[in-house]
């Protein structure tokens, strides 16, 4: 299966960023692609939540996650909505930040919420608080694909070891991790981190990122790491995307999967201990 992550720069109009993620999602088809991946926040990046508020919908109204069902539909093939904003029931209005896998039938076929919230100052004059506009999910997802199975994480998720050894343990070969990545916390940690959690499971980990200063119409601006990165089971890095919006590409074959994971079997290396404690 060839894979193609796409790297994007969106803006806070679901509606305006439906146009250039078509032509992005066509140009990886026409390149042999029957699996693309978005990003994080693929359908709108605010910093603003009454905007938020006022632009969101629930899933069945949002205009990107209806273009990515029409074409995967329409060419035939899977698409990782790496994941949109949705407004949800929650009472007190968050939303869900939610990972979206699509069949080449066009129907969604499994749903990950982001369960681990980016609640953080990174400087001075970036501080980020998740977990005041989004609900959290608590449930780990695979999914089962005639080219493997997909253990789906977000983002901040790739800080936390265990989600993807679980993962692992209970049947993922690949691992998807789309991303909004601050600059700061990118640069210092975002390649270590992903090529650590290849390494630990053998998988494969594929992971598209949002890039670049946002357009924004209200509300303060952001801007994205960028270097979307797809990482083979012993921990190379097979394609590095860089800064500009674009789209990278691998082949993805599971042998190295099994490769990997003979040559360091350590998810079957598991041993019982007591927790420690003061």
């Amino acid at each position: 299966m060839r894979a193609a992550l796409l790297q994007t720069c969106v803006g806070d109009s679901p509606a305006e960023n439906v146009a250039p993620l078509r032509a992005a999602l066509r140009q990886a088809m026409a390149a042999g692609a029957g699996f693309v991946l978005t990003p994080e926040v693929t359908n709108c990046i605010s910093m603003d939540r009454a905007h938020q508020h006022r632009i969101l919908t629930d899933e069945a109204g949002d205009p990107v996650l209806a273009m990515l069902r029409d074409e995967a539909a329409r060419a035939g093939i899977w698409v990782l909505a790496g994941s949109i904003l949705v407004k949800t029931d929650d009472p007190d209005g968050r939303f869900a930040n939610r990972s979206l896998l699509i069949g080449p039938d066009g129907q969604i076929t499994v749903r990950y919420d982001k369960i681990h919230l980016f609640d953080v100052q990174v400087t001075k004059a970036e501080t980020f608080r998740e977990s005041s506009t989004i609900r959290p999910g608590d449930r780990a997802v695979l999914a089962q694909t005639p080219f493997g199975v997909l253990g789906l994480t977000i983002c901040y998720d790739v800080r936390f070891a265990h989600l993807y050894r679980a993962l692992a343990t209970a049947g993922a070969q690949i691992l998807t991790v789309p991303a909004a990545f601050s600059p700061v916390t990118g640069a210092a940690h975002w390649e270590t981190l992903l090529r650590a959690r290849a390494i630990e499971t053998g998988c494969y980990v594929l992971a598209p990122a949002q890039t670049g200063d946002h357009p924004t119409t209200t509300g303060r601006a952001r801007a994205n790491y960028g270097h979307s990165l797809i990482i083979d089971p012993w921990g190379a890095v097979v394609a590095d995307a860089g800064t500009e919006t674009g789209m990278i590409f691998a082949d993805l074959d599971l042998s190295q999967v099994d490769r990997a994971r003979g040559r360091v079997p350590s998810l079957t290396h598991d041993r019982p201990y007591t927790e420690p404690q003061l």
